[in-house]
Order: structure tokens, then C-alpha cells, then sequence
């Protein structure tokens, strides 16, 4: 999309109406789904303007997620102004400063804490209230067949449609057996609300507070999600003996709040962080080649090497997922070392 299609000059429309005044919206991003994002600056503030094509993303969930987070007393983008019909929101501006983009090993773990603060007010969202109809319903629900799928798009997008790898019949069974594995450990954690993607680059830095944002696919799920999305980070890899001391922080945490019970063991509780994590970078890994093929977004395809590594390292500690581990280092990554500068331009 470009800034003269459409969409922006509806845009423009509606932001010249609201504001009474024409306004110059500046391009600052697209996400990983088909939203945009635009700065606009008046004379007295500045704005963020959302393009969410109602279609393909619709911004009720967004809206009514950002009133309950900020319910909860979480910073959250309020919004301001709103089109359903056409997919257009206003909303505050929180600035650009990523967590990401100021993290060191110096000051990793302090602001790595304080997001793990913001946890048990995420947990505490469960249900919220749609801006059109004004009915209040449960969030979604990570089950048992929503996990299956987001594990699909690893065979789909990455084995299939990056790789083009053909798996025998006994390549078949040992990833459905390992998935069944992964699938059972997220279905046995206590549930929560979940952000589902709750990471360095979905926190801002604002006016000294931590801020939350792309919360709209937030759902009921397992306890250990978004603290292992925030630890393991699919974009950064920090030292495991600072991911364990704020893994511990998190079970203790959890065991403060009644979020887990209290005769969980931290043997249990990192077994449930560990396999989640697992869970969520072999998504992530078939998410990233999704973005590149049907979403011509091929800057993401970078961050697949650190999930594989992810998951070689976690899954060769487990005896039943050891099996996966080596299958990946045997079959996967020498695939995905040879398709670089060839598969990614097919």
C-alpha cells in the first residue's frame, strides 16, 4: 500500500473532519499484521492514527482490550476517535521509543522486572466489552486445537512453502508426537488472561512508564506465555543465568497472586515455561516465513535463526523432545542454511 491509495485518502477525510483542519498524517510503521500506523502533530499535541482494513483486521477487539487493560491500570494507547465501519482509530501517542531499542546487560534486568510487574494485571483481564453491541463476553480461549493450529504454520509456512522440504512418514509422526507433547504442557498450566505477545518491541518507554501495545489478540491461556515471550524473546537473546533469576521472579510471582498453586513445584513451573517457549518459537519460526511469502514482509525471515536455536537448545533437555532437537539440527537448519540467497526469492 501506498500513501496515495485509497485507504489514506479516506483516511485524510477522516482525520480533517475530526480535527476540523487539515492534518498531515507521517507514515511511522506497519506491524506484522496489515495495520499502519501515523503520526499527526497539531499545534498542542501529537496523535497516533491507525488504518486497520475492517475486513481483514477489525479494530472492535483493539478498542475493547484497551479499555479494560487500561481498567487494570496498565498504560495502554487510549483511544480517542474511532470508525468501525472503515477501520480507523485515533488514539494517543506513546512515543517511539521500543523497549528494545534501549536494552543493555547493564539495565536488561531492572527493566525486564518492572514488565514482569505488569503481569498480574494482564492476567487480570479475562473478559471485555465490545464498543458496538455493548456486550461483555470471555476472551477467546487457548485450547487445545488453537495451539494445534499456531503449530501448523511452522509445517505450512517453513517446512512447506520456505523449505519445500517432503517429510516421510516417520518425519510426520515425530512432529506430531513432539506437538502433542507441547500441546498437553500448555493445556496442564493454570489459565490467565494472555497477552499472546508480550515482548521488547510491544513495550514502550513513555514518560518513564512501561506501556503495553498490540494487546487485541489477547485470549485465556497458560500461565507461563507471557513471561516466556518476554524472557526468550524471538528478536534478542540475553544470558540464561539472568532469563533463570527472572524466571524465578515470575514463579514467585505467580504463587503471591494465586495464579498457580501453591504446592507447584519450580521444577513443574519451569518444565511448563520451558515447553511453552518451545511452543511459542516454533510458531514464530512458521510465522515469520508466512510474513515473507503471503505478506511481503521478507525483514523477518532474519529472526528465524534464533528461534531455531531456541528450540534446539530447550528441546535437547527434555529425553521426549531430545528426538526433535536432532531432527532439527540434522534435517531443518542445514535446509534453511542452503536456502539462503536461493529460497527466500522463489
Amino acid at each position: 500500500m501506498t500513501l496515495s491509495d485509497p485507504r489514506f485518502i479516506s483516511l485524510n477525510l477522516w482525520l480533517n473532519r475530526y480535527f476540523s483542519s487539515n492534518v498531515t498524517p507521517v507514515l511511522i510503521s506497519g506491524d506484522a499484521s496489515f495495520r499502519r500506523y501515523f503520526r499527526i502533530t497539531t499545534a498542542d499535541a501529537s496523535y497516533i492514527a491507525a488504518d486497520s482494513p475492517p475486513q481483514l483486521v477489525p479494530i472492535a477487539p483493539f478498542i475493547a482490550l484497551s479499555n479494560a487493560y487500561a481498567s487494570t491500570g496498565l498504560t495502554v494507547p487510549k483511544v480517542i476517535a474511532f470508525d468501525a465501519e472503515q477501520g480507523f482509530m485515533l488514539l494517543s501517542d506513546l512515543g517511539d521509543t521500543q523497549l528494545l531499542s534501549v536494552l543493555t546487560p547493564e539495565n536488561v534486568g531492572d527493566y525486564y522486572r518492572r514488565a514482569l510487574e505488569l503481569l498480574p494485571q494482564v492476567a487480570a483481564v479475562v473478559d471485555s466489552t465490545n464498543p458496538d453491541t455493548g456486550m461483555t463476553q470471555a476472551l477467546p480461549l487457548y485450547d487445545e486445537a488453537f495451539v494445534h493450529r499456531e503449530l501448523g504454520i511452522f509445517t505450512e509456512w517453513l517446512l512447506g512453502r520456505h523449505l519445500q522440504l517432503e517429510l516421510s512418514e516417520s518425519e510426520q509422526d515425530l512432529l506430531s508426537q513432539s506437538f502433542d507433547i507441547l500441546v498437553d504442557n500448555a493445556q496442564s498450566q493454570p489459565k490467565v488472561g494472555m497477552h499472546r505477545d508480550f515482548h521488547s518491541r510491544n513495550l514502550m518507554l513513555h514518560n518513564g512508564q512501561l506501556c503495553v501495545l498490540d494487546f487485541q489478540d489477547a485470549v485465556i491461556g497458560p500461565v507461563t506465555y507471557d513471561a516466556v515471550s518476554l524472557l526468550r524473546d524471538c528478536y534478542v537473546r540475553w544470558p540464561q543465568a539472568m532469563v533463570a533469576d527472572l524466571m524465578g521472579q515470575h514463579y514467585q510471582q505467580a504463587l503471591v497472586h494465586e495464579f498457580i498453586p501453591q504446592d507447584i513445584s519450580f521444577e513443574q513451573y519451569q518444565r511448563w515455561f520451558d515447553l511453552m517457549g518451545l511452543q511459542r518459537h516454533i510458531k514464530a519460526a512458521g510465522i515469520f516465513a508466512r510474513l515473507h511469502y503471503r505478506d511481503n514482509k521478507p525483514a523477518y525471515m532474519a529472526d528465524i535463526p534464533l528461534t531455531l536455536t531456541y528450540i534446539v537448545d530447550i528441546a535437547q533437555s527434555y529425553s521426549e523432545l531430545a528426538p526433535l532437537a536432532a531432527w532439527l539440527q540434522a534435517r531443518v537448519l542445514p535446509a534453511f542454511n542452503s536456502a539462503k540467497g536461493e529460497g527466500e526469492n522463489r
